[in-house]
């Protein structure tokens, strides 16, 4: 069909009103290209000056420092008197319990007359050492006479004979007394030495306390028989009252802890911790758990329950330094990493660790105060993305 000048017409002003609509679709399409796509949103946070404060937590039992275990010294004796009660404080050299003595009263008094037996009994013998002396004295005075007479030929032999037997006899009657002394000297000495024996046992029915402290067990009963042989001790007393925590400790923490460190001591129920400081570390650590074993003092002496659970807060260090938390931080072969967010881009740097407490590190270099990082690193990104920055404190 030929093109006449009105079709003409009609397609120039098609033409015409279609220029401007392809125009702006296409400066929107350009528009579209050069904005850049925004990032994920990711939460970080900055890097701030604070004090760290690292610590160790232990647990375990509440026990007394030194434990004294009263026990009779004498055996086959009955309680008679119960003097003091659990959790009473006692004095060194206090009467806890008395024994029966009455079967000692008796022998105490059966030596008395030993004693006087055998003090008399010394007198006796002295007396016959001096009567035997006086009769050797007299019996050597007359066989020296009667030796003079013999040379001289006015006495018998048989009158010789006679004095010399009579002052050998004065002289073994000397030697008999002298030898009786030295019995009844021993028979005193023994009976007095018995007499000691059974003021020593008189002593010990009454059962005593060596060391002040607190009583923590009262196994006394009255009328039960008291042995030596028994399991468990009459009294058990808490030398000083001084209590302190025996608790347990990871091996790998040993190396941070010290003599006199200051520990603060939570007893089970209690709202307020007690001030404590490290007294031993034991020197070994058991094989199968890996634990090792701390004693920590209590500053006063307290009154906490032997027995009773506690836990200890030991601090190992403190600092005033660039901290970040925990959750901020990688650890890799090479260390430990931060990712760092600078114009909505994440990079990945090397940090130094320092202290580590309360879910914080001490960044002691790699990274500066007030530098922004991502705080949950290495979960959702990498270096070079492109992120929404979103700011927590």
């Amino acid at each position: 069909m030929p093109v006449t000048h009105k079709s003409l017409v009609v397609l120039s002003f098609l033409a015409l009103a279609g220029l401007p609509t392809a125009g702006m679709a296409q400066g929107t399409a350009a528009a579209a290209v050069q904005q850049p796509s925004a990032g994920p949103a990711i939460t970080v946070t900055s890097a701030k000056r604070g004090e760290i404060v690292q610590s160790v937590v232990v647990s375990g039992s509440m026990i007394a420092r030194d434990e004294i275990m009263v026990a009779p010294e004498i055996d086959g004796f009955v309680i008679t008197e119960l003097l003091a009660e659990e959790g009473e404080r006692v004095v060194a050299g206090q009467v806890l319990a008395r024994l029966s003595r009455t079967t000692l009263d008796v022998q105490r008094s059966q030596n008395d007359a030993q004693i006087q037996r055998a003090e008399a009994g010394v007198d006796q013998a002295k007396a016959q050492i001096v009567e035997a002396e006086a009769n050797l004295v007299q019996a050597n005075n007359a066989f020296d006479r009667t030796k003079s007479l013999r040379d001289t030929g006015n006495a018998s032999v048989e009158t010789y004979d006679l004095r010399a037997t009579a002052a050998r006899a004065a002289q073994a009657r000397l030697n008999s007394a002298k030898q009786n002394l030295a019995i009844m000297t021993a028979d005193l000495a023994l009976a007095k030495a018995q007499g000691k024996d059974i003021d020593v046992k008189l002593a010990r029915t009454e059962i005593k306390t060596p060391k002040a402290g607190i009583v923590s067990r009262r196994n006394a009963r009255l009328g039960a028989m008291a042995t030596m042989a028994a399991a468990e001790p009459l009294f058990k007393v808490i030398a000083d009252g001084a209590v302190e925590l025996e608790a347990e400790v990871a091996e790998v923490e040993i190396p941070s802890l010290k003599h006199g460190q200051k520990v603060a001591v939570t007893p089970a129920g209690a709202t307020q911790a007690l001030e404590g400081e490290i007294r031993l570390i034991a020197p070994e650590v058991d094989k199968a758990s890996r634990l090792g074993r701390v004693r920590i003092a209590l500053k006063g002496n307290p009154p906490v329950a032997i027995g009773s659970f506690a836990r200890g807060v030991i601090e190992t260090g403190r600092k005033n330094n660039v901290v970040l938390p925990l959750s901020a931080i990688t650890y890799t072969r090479a260390g430990a990493t931060v990712q760092t967010v600078k114009d909505s881009k994440v990079a990945t740097k090397k940090v130094e660790l320092g202290l580590i407490g309360d879910g914080r590190a001490e960044i002691v270099s790699g990274l500066a105060e007030g530098e922004s990082v991502v705080a949950r690193a290495g979960t959702f990104v990498r270096d070079g993305d492109v992120i929404t920055p979103v700011t927590t404190n």
